[in-house]
């Protein structure tokens, strides 16, 4: 058994039989699977070598066991070091102010937003801005009035009580 169809046949012969194998070992089909492929992808880079051997599914099967005991060994490496550093902190949630905040900003139209973002967020004055995104200065004046407007509007509980000539 030295040839590509040799390999083939023996595969065929030969595959359902190791993924059962290693299933009964490991418990998990996916990774049954999975290292039975690699398995037989190790076969197939030494086929010349393994087709010659008396029990070549043999040498399938203890590769596919090796294979799992591996990535078992890693996986209590990984949970010890785990352990090791502790509980993680769970990240707090976001803020509501902030939640609001960027539900508000989606609602501008994109160039308001891009410059209410750039000026009051990334702190570029006027002048930097209109240079950065090419619009004249007097435009990025009037995006970052009528954005900071409809922010007041969307970010005001009671809408009747917002003085739109109020900037921030």
């Amino acid at each position: 058994m030295d040839g590509p169809e040799d390999f083939d046949a023996f595969y065929t012969a030969t595959a359902r039989r190791v993924v059962h194998h290693v299933y009964a070992l490991c418990g998990d089909l996916a990774e049954a699977q999975d290292v039975t492929q690699e398995a037989y992808a190790r076969a197939w880079q030494r086929w010349s070598t393994v087709g010659a051997y008396e029990d070549p599914e043999g040498w399938v099967r203890t590769v596919a066991w090796r294979l799992t005991a591996n990535r078992w060994r890693g996986l209590r490496r990984w949970f010890a070091a785990r352990a090791r550093l502790g509980r993680e902190t769970p990240a707090p949630g976001p803020n509501p102010d902030r939640v609001a905040l960027l539900a508000a900003l989606r609602q501008l139209p994109d160039a308001q937003r891009l410059v209410v973002v750039l000026h009051h967020l990334h702190d570029l004055p006027v002048a930097e801005i209109a240079r950065t995104t090419g619009m004249p200065e007097g435009t990025v004046k009037s995006y970052l009035s009528r954005g900071r407007t409809a922010l007041a509007v969307l970010l005001t509980d009671d809408k009747e009580e917002v003085d739109v000539g109020t900037h921030w």
